[in-house]
């Protein structure tokens, strides 16, 4: 599966929701989601920002506001933390959501 993501040096730290995920640096959002969620590599995407399936909010500070975006356009930062999912994802996810672990504040 690796052949799917930019390359990438090491593995950072997101949030989703409450949960911790470790994923590859240098790479699109739904890309990295897909990396803990292989879902996601077979979901209704069109990886090309039109269909809005990818569509998050998220804030790349403890104290920041909320920010919407596609998935499918922007590039996963150390610490972010996705708080908002669209439905697709959020299917996509499910698997991956119910077996990490809590985020350590």
């Amino acid at each position: 599966m690796d052949h799917l993501f930019e390359p990438y040096e090491r593995l950072i730290r997101i949030i989703v929701g409450d949960k911790e995920f470790l994923v590859p640096d240098n790479n699109l959002l739904l890309r990295q989601l897909s990396y803990v969620a292989p879902d996601i590599s077979a979901g209704r995407y069109c990886w090309n920002g039109e269909c809005r399936y990818c569509e998050v909010s998220y804030r790349t500070s403890a104290r920041g506001t909320d920010q919407a975006a596609l998935s499918c356009r922007l590039k996963g930062q150390e610490g972010m933390r996705v708080t908002k999912l669209a439905l697709e994802m959020r299917y996509n996810m499910a698997e991956a959501l119910a077996a990490a672990p809590k985020a350590r504040e």
